[in-house]
């Protein structure tokens, strides 16, 4: 519970993230799960008073990252690869993310790890408003591998 708690204000007190109005309320015990949301202010408003397509995008950034990091453990490297977001319709107000990965696709990553040595997963959320309609779409790649002798240099 301590981790969980730390991580959960060393994302809140991030400079990018206090900067874009973004913030963490939940992590699940597992670090399977994480809820992000951003209310529109001022500071993260782009010209057409809807919000910015660099916040909405930084709000989803590095979410699958940690909850791989977190589940697979040290015996891994997981980098971020490739993203891609579609902006379905213009946020307003507050928007909220989910990002979730279930314990069997982790399961099957570290079969698909132990047996190609390295691979490319690809990964998929939704920004949603207030409403629950779908304001965009984000797909993460991330890469991921036996550590060998780097690991990952995490925070916590």
């Amino acid at each position: 519970m301590k981790k969980k708690n730390k991580l959960l204000k060393l994302l809140n007190y991030y400079p990018p993230y206090l900067g874009a109005g973004v913030k963490v309320v939940y992590i699940s015990p597992d670090f399977l799960t994480f809820r992000v949301q951003m209310k529109l202010r001022w500071f993260n408003k782009n010209y057409m008073g809807t919000h910015f397509g660099g916040s909405l995008y930084s709000m989803c950034d590095p979410f699958f990252m940690i909850i791989l990091i977190e589940n697979l453990g040290d015996e891994y490297i997981v980098w971020d690869k490739a993203a891609k977001i579609d902006f379905i319709k213009p946020g307003k107000g507050k928007v909220i993310a989910q990002f979730s990965i279930d314990p069997n696709t982790i399961d099957i990553i570290k079969k698909e790890v132990s047996e190609k040595k390295k691979i490319l997963k690809i990964f998929h959320a939704e920004i949603m408003n207030e409403e629950n309609q779908v304001i965009a779409r984000l797909e993460k790649t991330l890469y991921i591998r036996k550590a060998g002798r780097l690991k990952n240099k995490k925070l916590l």
